[in-house]
């Protein structure tokens, strides 16, 4: 198939775009770079159906491309609260204009699209586990509602787009994501705690720790977003159901890393959910659940970030 990859050279996207490839499609990556790199998928031109576009999806559309697509990931966006709180009218903006002009491009294209969204379209949950059918509870004017809000009128514009003109949509909501190719500056809470225990910095817990996070290797998340995209379904979670507190991920990141830095308590930032887990029935469902362990997942992160770090 013909598959373009928005946000193709960021963390995800890239591991997404060198999966496809091997898979024998044709990939186009379009990414400004704003927080992808270049580095992430430079042995990817080598593949001669690969090609990239450096372009920013808010001013994208049709006239962009000489391809036919059968398949469009938008992955665009700034995911880390430090990136995306940088400039919020751009994130915004990312989720919403962004967003349409992809979804216009599958419309004439005849494009299957799904759409990154985020289990932060559930704000500070009251139910636990969430499930899909959960409305959330988010706020609409706090320090994340530029990426909250913004997930949440993409996934919008995604089921209009549907009803209106047909368009096959799949909206996957993502729960923390970890592994290789992520930033040092990521903000998130294994790249910090991973590069802080390298670097024998204090590792920065914000608030008392007790706040959980549910976290799914790359490998895990990509095969996820393939199955669904290949599925019916059109809406669900996918991450790993496995649950930590954010006091014990440290614990066992400065353990793995034979550090000896000391934890350090900060303040908890304003709007930080205190829980999060996925209910994964959807995914489940269609024959995929995440199958990386926690251990094993984080020695190829740290094995990572230690030859970057150098």
């Amino acid at each position: 198939m013909k598959i373009l990859i928005a946000g193709g050279a960021g963390f995800l996207g890239s591991h997404l775009s060198e999966r496809l490839l091997r898979e024998g499609h044709d990939i186009t990556v379009v990414d400004n770079l704003n927080t992808g790199k270049k580095d992430n998928i430079k042995h990817l031109f080598s593949y001669a159906k690969f090609s990239y576009l450096s372009a920013d999806i808010q001013y994208i559309g049709v006239p962009n491309f000489v391809k036919t697509f059968d398949r469009i990931y938008n992955l665009a966006c700034p995911a880390s609260p430090p990136h995306y709180q940088l400039n919020p009218i751009y994130t915004m903006l990312t989720c919403v204009n962004g967003t349409n002009n992809l979804l216009k491009i599958a419309k004439w294209h005849g494009a299957r699209f799904l759409q990154a969204s985020t289990s932060e379209v559930y704000g500070d949950p009251e139910i636990h586990p969430q499930t899909e059918e959960y409305l959330g509870n988010v706020s609409c004017i706090g320090i994340r509602s530029c990426y909250d809000e913004g997930k949440r009128a993409a996934e919008s514009l995604c089921f209009d787009y549907k009803r209106m003109h047909d368009i096959e949509i799949r909206v996957a909501r993502i729960f923390n994501t970890y592994g290789p190719n992520m930033r040092p500056d990521d903000g998130r809470v294994v790249s910090n705690f991973i590069c802080q225990a390298l670097r024998g910095e204090p590792i920065t817990i914000y608030g008392d720790g007790t706040q959980t996070r549910s976290f799914c290797y790359v490998d895990d998340m990509v095969s996820g977003l393939i199955a669904m995209m290949e599925s019916n379904l059109t809406l669900a979670n996918i991450g790993n159901p496995d649950e930590y507190e954010v006091r014990d991920m440290a614990e066992i990141i400065v353990k793995m890393c034979n550090s000896t830095s000391e934890v350090v308590f900060m303040p908890l930032p304003y709007d930080d959910p205190t829980k999060r887990k996925p209910d994964i029935f959807r995914m489940e469902s269609i024959g995929w659940k995440p199958t990386t362990k926690l251990e094993q997942g984080l020695r190829q992160t740290i094995n990572y970030f230690k030859g970057i770090l150098k």
